[in-house]
């Protein structure tokens, strides 16, 4: 589906296992509590893994923030949203892709959507052979409506898929590798004016997304958690050793189209000119 010469990570094989690295913040020591989907569903997308524990030996790896999955009703709401903007094409002819994917949690729930296919990008190789074993358990359960893949490689360097896309960014990088990101894809749709829309969640980097020509921004403001996901995310950052990590309500989101260089990057004239911070999912 891709045209991207990423390795594409296979679900492990039991008898081909190993003894391999378990990175901090994976384990109940490190105050690890499975969040509910992870239970109901029988998957491991649960942990908090510091920016610092994720080294790879990548020149990136500095510019990577943390590992942590977002809460389902969030996914939920920022595509909610995301169908508020009235996207151009079906939903079944975009192509879902997570850069910065980690152990797939997004991933699953994408597939709950027609996607043409849901993509995850992972530089990590243990997130992301977690997930591909995630999205192994998915699609034997029979719960994925749309094909799933995940490949271990640097964002920055994946080539999109051709066709529209959905890019997925749950707070994964740094400015200066959200800045290249950003620029190889402007241009690669250069001539795909309109065909790729930007999911950002947790939108530390909004002002990165605000500076690069060619993008028009169509939503701004918070999406709240459900009361469940707020109790799950509280319970489980609360019991982190560290502490350095907050839990909130809400995520500050944002929604971005390609429209082309020398377009408009403000808020879509499709759009209301309202403030948007305190909506609710």
């Amino acid at each position: 589906m891709s045209s991207s010469k990423g390795r594409e990570v296979r679900a492990s094989s039991g008898a081909k296992r190993g003894k391999r690295r378990r990175l901090q913040g994976l384990a109940v020591k490190d105050g690890l509590i499975r969040h509910p989907f992870d239970l109901e569903f029988g998957v491991r997308t649960s942990g908090l893994v510091a920016g610092r524990h994720l080294a790879t030996g990548h020149r990136h790896d500095r510019h990577v923030t943390a590992y942590y999955a977002i809460a389902p009703s969030v996914f939920r709401g920022i595509l909610v949203r995301w169908r508020r903007c009235k996207p151009l094409k079906p939903v079944d002819e975009y192509t879902f892709v997570d850069l910065g994917a980690g152990m797939g949690r997004a991933l699953l729930l994408a597939s709950e959507y027609p996607f043409r296919a849901v993509l995850g990008v992972e530089l990590n190789p243990t997130l992301a052979r977690i997930g591909a074993d995630n999205l192994r358990i998915w699609r034997a359960a029979g719960r994925a409506r749309a094909p799933l893949r995940m490949f271990c490689r640097d964002a920055a360097e994946f080539e999109p898929p051709p066709g529209p896309c959905v890019a997925f960014l749950f707070n994964p990088f740094a400015g200066p590798l959200l800045r290249r990101i950003l620029r190889n894809w402007s241009a690669n749709f250069a001539a795909r004016r309109a065909e790729l829309d930007i999911l950002y969640v947790n939108n530390e980097q909004e002002k990165v997304l605000q500076e690069q020509p060619g993008f028009q921004r169509l939503f701004q403001g918070q999406v709240r958690r459900s009361q469940a996901d707020d109790m799950a995310d509280r319970k489980i950052l609360f019991n982190q050793p560290g502490g350095e990590y907050a839990a909130m309500a809400w995520e500050d989101c944002s929604i971005y189209r390609w429209v082309g260089r020398g377009e408009s990057r403000g808020l879509s004239t499709g759009q209301p000119q309202r403030k948007t911070t305190r909506e609710k999912a």
